[in-house]
């Protein structure tokens, strides 16, 4: 059966295993809704993921130089957000770790979008949205399909193809917000430990643009070049 097979009634109970009303949850959904809000549709100053992908592929009509050219601009602006984040190490932390988190992967949400969405996925279709932010947690993308419900084992365009229950989506979203929280902090806070101002920004930027190349090399495994599935029909 592939991955989307029978409906499994797990799914609809999934969402009971998170706890609603703790502080984790409420900072896993603010996470995620800030990756939607700023990664996807470009509130304030940032482009959206369609601005970014008409501007880079006006200058490069070639698809796929259109995404290099991409994914140099967004590790140019991670390794500048990092740098600027970690220049004052120990000095800027308690302040440095939230703000690093939401920036970093607000661009690398951009970015895997703008991959999709010339590959031909449409951002803008829930299941889209919910592949790409699951190339962001990595290896951790099986574990919290699993917790969905949802069958694993193949790429995460099919999730993208495919009808997803609310519901799955809802537990995958959250799993990815507290993955953020946790994972990315943690990481955060080992840069600064020796409490080097400068070395702690040069940390930061160094960690900041592997990280960010290692999304872009998944999204461009997970996101195999395909006809646009049906548009949903455009706003007036």
């Amino acid at each position: 059966m592939g991955l989307f097979g029978k409906k499994d009634d797990s799914v609809e109970e999934s969402p009971k295993t998170i706890d609603e009303g703790g502080v984790a949850s409420k900072t896993a959904n603010a996470i995620v809704q800030k990756l939607m809000d700023f990664g996807f549709d470009g509130l304030g100053p940032l482009d959206s993921v369609e601005d970014v992908v008409k501007e880079f592929t006006a200058k490069y009509p070639d698809p796929e130089k259109a995404i290099t050219k991409i994914i140099r601009s967004h590790t140019r602006l991670v390794a500048s957000a990092g740098f600027v984040t970690g220049f004052g190490g120990l000095f800027t932390l308690p302040v440095a770790i939230p703000a690093n988190i939401i920036e970093f992967y607000v661009l690398a949400t951009r970015m895997v979008g703008s991959i999709a969405e010339i590959r031909g996925y449409d951002v803008r279709r829930p299941e889209v949205r919910t592949a790409v932010l699951l190339t962001l947690v990595g290896a951790d993308s099986t574990e919290l399909l699993n917790k969905a419900g949802v069958p694993t084992g193949t790429r995460l365009a099919q999730i993208a193809a495919k009808q997803l229950p609310d519901a799955a989506m809802m537990v995958i979203n959250k799993g990815v917000g507290f993955r953020v929280a946790t994972k990315f902090g943690g990481q955060t806070l080992s840069r600064f430990t020796k409490g080097v101002p400068i070395a702690g920004g040069v940390i930061g930027a160094g960690l900041d643009t592997f990280m960010l190349d290692k999304i872009a090399d998944n999204a461009k495994v997970e996101f195999p070049a395909r006809r646009r599935l049906a548009a949903v029909p455009a706003e007036d």
